[in-house]
């Protein structure tokens, strides 16, 4: 089973990663160090998995790509940050965490973000996902301002608002692909 993908070598990729987009186009990212016989060996491992992804895309409206300009962030960002703002005073009553600010970015491949100095970032995309993963979203960045990593104490702490994480999670990268990446 031969997929054609493109190839593309990140010096900072640990690992080969393979990303299958909106469109149904297959993307390869490999180290440096990584053959291209084993580039070729993975994404035939994978070969499954992305015929399934490729089906799901088919399937999702062709409205939810968003195109990252700048227009469509000034657009968006206020509601967003609306947004964000009223879910974290919900959750926050729950972990109540001490944080400096919240920054609604254009972001081309995070969700959120919390800074050790307390700042939580969030994507102005937000607005266009459905609200269970809009506040797995936030409750992930609340709780990284109590464990600063993806310990099994941070997903604890995940886990008591949003006992589903892990299928939020799947949800989500399966979403990015049309919304953070484009096709």
């Amino acid at each position: 089973m031969g997929f054609h993908y493109t190839l593309r070598e990140n010096p900072r990729a640990r690992r080969i990663n393979v990303t299958v987009r909106r469109d149904g186009t297959v993307w390869v990212t490999k180290p440096r160090r990584a053959s291209l016989r084993d580039v070729e060996r993975f994404v035939e491992q994978c070969g499954e998995w992305i015929t399934r992804a490729q089906q799901k895309l088919s399937k999702l409206p062709k409205t939810t790509r968003i195109e990252p300009s700048k227009k469509e962030y000034e657009k968006y960002k206020s509601a967003a940050r609306e947004l964000v703002l009223r879910r974290i005073s919900h959750f926050n009553s729950f972990y109540r965490a001490s944080f400096s600010k919240v920054v609604i970015r254009n972001q081309k491949s995070r969700w959120g973000s919390c800074s050790r100095s307390g700042t939580l970032s969030f994507n102005y995309r937000l607005v266009f996902l459905p609200p269970h993963l809009v506040d797995y979203i936030v409750v992930h960045e609340l709780c990284h301002l109590h464990e600063m990593n993806h310990s099994k104490r941070f997903w604890a702490l995940v886990g008591r608002i949003v006992p589903d994480h892990l299928n939020c999670r799947k949800e989500i990268r399966t979403l990015e692909r049309g919304l953070l990446h484009g096709s």
